[in-house]
């Protein structure tokens, strides 16, 4: 499986925080839920571990969520959506996991419509939080 299977990643010259709150008001405009942001660097440094900053933002849409947990419940474990804004090297990224994925690991589910679907969806959240 190559990367740009596995995820959507672009680089922005917004700085981190910036990029973080335009994944979120992307997100809200293609109909798509907040569910929890985890802030990867607070979390690793209040156990003693430097890090840089990451952010990883889990997001959903009820419907489609609804749609692919009909067809096997074992989906939810790879769900919800994920965004991440990290910096690396002294740059910012938004990287996303691919729905299409979905397709791959249940393809008895008949995902591939609804997973291109929401892929099309999380690529537009990326570009517009670029």
């Amino acid at each position: 499986m190559e990367q740009q299977d596995l995820s959507y990643t672009v680089t922005t010259a917004k700085d981190f925080e910036a990029a973080v709150k335009a994944v979120e008001e992307a997100a809200a405009t293609q109909g798509m839920k907040v569910q929890h942001v985890h802030d990867v660097q607070v979390t690793l440094r209040s156990n003693g571990y430097a890090s840089d900053p990451l952010k990883i933002i889990e997001i959903c849409n009820a419907r489609y969520a609804h749609e692919v947990l009909a067809k096997d419940i074992l989906i939810s474990l790879m769900m919800p959506c994920k965004i991440n804004v990290y910096v690396r090297d002294g740059k910012t990224y938004i990287s996303a996991l691919r729905p299409t994925l979905l397709a791959q690991f249940f393809p008895h589910a008949e995902l591939k419509e609804v997973a291109n679907q929401v892929d099309a969806k999380i690529r537009a959240i990326v570009d517009a939080a670029r």
